[in-house]
């Protein structure tokens, strides 16, 4: 267990052949992913996996293509790129389940690169802001190479790591990756003041990041006895716990506690998680499996998507024949609030882009992903209002969408689905 100076003499344990595993989101081991890029020369064939990462992927440029190949589930905007022109890939799969990869033997690592808190008193590291399915690679990998940082809050839940397991490690004392999400435009109000009116009292809460979720959990604040069972979640949470409106107290399933498995935002909210016994982060096949989602009551999952057709079909990883980013953990949180006792999943976008193009549409671009299926699907929410598809026709679903849909692309979409269903009224039901 080495301590080593520079990151460069910790990536050295890694050898040409492996397959590595790299700790993500806002406990991404910038350093040794850096000196990973720089190593390339006397290494080939390493297979690196990951989710969203931050800072450079300079691993995944065109002259590092015979030292390292890229098969990431989740793509952020620093390897869109990469994925594009094919230096790197994509690896479609629920979030819930990439566990399952690593303690299946279906892409066991040999290696994993994390991200730690100091060790306490007993030589304990904590994984920090990111739990996810780091946990299942550190059971699998042989060879554990740590980044040791000062300021990574020490976080309750499942990501404790005894200091022995380390093959070597180096100290920093560098800030945590921050995403500061801007104020909510009115748009995006107008989405939040629409969920929020769907959200009971003593609902169990599952978001994201972004200015729709913090539009949706401003407008929380007159709500009572909220919990949260999440896979993620930012700094919009923040005033509702501190004004009591989340307490958790209603909640089946770890009660009293908010439960997610990563999480990203500012320094703010990371001095929130430092050994804060209200928060646990938990292993992602856990956090996100259906069948724990839907132990609690009224489970309200908020989640995004890039276009919807006039089915009810959600892509929420594609533009067309490019990746964006990943399936993630929609699907698991969709199904679950769907089995919760009074449960809503909820799908939310703003009606158009911002150039003007309805995200309503008759069909899913040629080559976009299908995320969240139609059969799948209980409510979509623009800034026009709320289409519930559940237990509706094809012909239903479409006008109810059409409803919803910019007013300058409904005359398009009446069309359209007066072409594909021979009408867009109401239908037999």
């Amino acid at each position: 267990m080495p301590v080593c100076p520079t990151a460069t003499e910790v990536v050295s344990y890694i050898q040409s052949g492996q397959r590595l595993y790299i700790q993500g989101a806002a406990a991404t081991p910038t350093l040794l992913t850096e000196a990973l890029s720089q190593a390339g020369n006397r290494l080939s064939g390493i297979r690196i996996h990951h989710l969203h990462t931050e800072g450079s992927t300079a691993y995944a440029l065109p002259h590092q293509a015979e030292h390292f190949q890229v098969g990431a589930f989740f793509v952020g905007s620093n390897l869109r790129e990469a994925v594009r022109k094919g230096y790197a890939d994509y690896i479609p799969v629920f979030l819930s389940e990439i566990p399952q990869l690593f303690r299946r033997g279906v892409l066991t690592p040999d290696v994993v690169m994390i991200h730690v808190s100091p060790p306490d008193a007993h030589g304990f590291c904590s994984l920090g802001t990111s739990v996810e399915a780091t946990l299942a690679a550190l059971e699998m990998a042989p060879v554990v190479l740590a980044q040791v940082n000062q300021q990574m809050p020490r976080v309750h839940g499942d990501g404790q790591i005894h200091i022995s397991r380390f093959t070597a490690w180096m100290n920093c004392d560098l800030p945590i990756p921050e995403h500061l999400s801007g104020e909510p435009h009115a748009i995006e109000i107008a989405i939040g003041q629409h969920i929020a009116e769907r959200v009971d009292d003593g609902a169990t809460l599952q978001m994201g990041i972004g200015s729709i979720p913090n539009a949706v959990l401003g407008c929380l604040m007159n709500h009572k006895n909220l919990g949260v069972h999440t896979e993620m979640f930012s700094d919009g949470l923040l005033p509702l716990v501190q004004a009591g409106v989340v307490n958790n107290r209603l909640k089946k399933i770890h009660p009293h506690k908010i439960v997610s498995t990563f999480v990203m935002g500012s320094r703010n909210l990371y001095d929130f998680l430092h050994d804060n016994p209200s928060v646990m982060l938990l292993d992602v096949a856990y956090v996100n499996d259906t069948a724990v989602i839907r132990q609690n009551q009224k489970v309200t999952a908020i989640n995004s998507a890039i276009e919807v057709d006039l089915t009810g079909q959600i892509c929420a990883d594609s533009m067309g024949e490019q990746i964006f980013s990943g399936v993630g953990g929609q699907m698991d949180f969709i199904r679950g609030a769907s089995l919760s006792e009074g449960g809503r999943p909820i799908i939310a976008l703003p009606a158009q882009t911002r150039s003007g193009i309805s995200r309503i549409v008759p069909h899913l671009r040629t080559g976009s992903g299908v995320v969240t299926t139609r059969a799948h699907v209980h409510e979509i929410v623009t800034e026009y209002g709320v289409a519930n598809l559940y237990g509706k026709s094809l012909r239903q679903r479409a006008a109810a969408l059409i409803e919803i849909a910019h007013p300058n692309h409904r005359e398009m979409l009446e069309r359209a689905a007066f072409d594909r269903f021979g009408s867009s009224g109401v239908g037999f039901y």
